[in-house]
């Protein structure tokens, strides 16, 4: 069984680890109805249409 000569050193260990935690920037696209940007698959915040219709009522 193989086991380790010296301790990892924390420096070293953090560093292993640093690429887990990275966030990657949320999708966005346009929406077709006002061309404001949102989420993929998600009801637009600004005009309420999702897939061509109307979902949530918005005031003008």
């Amino acid at each position: 069984m193989a086991v380790p000569k010296r301790k990892v050193s924390s420096a070293r260990q953090n560093k292993r680890r640093s690429n887990v935690w990275k966030m990657s920037a949320p999708a966005l696209v346009k929406c077709p109805k006002c061309g404001e940007f949102k989420t993929p698959h998600r009801v637009c915040g600004s005009c309420g249409y999702y897939n061509g219709r109307e979902v949530i009522k918005k005031e003008a």
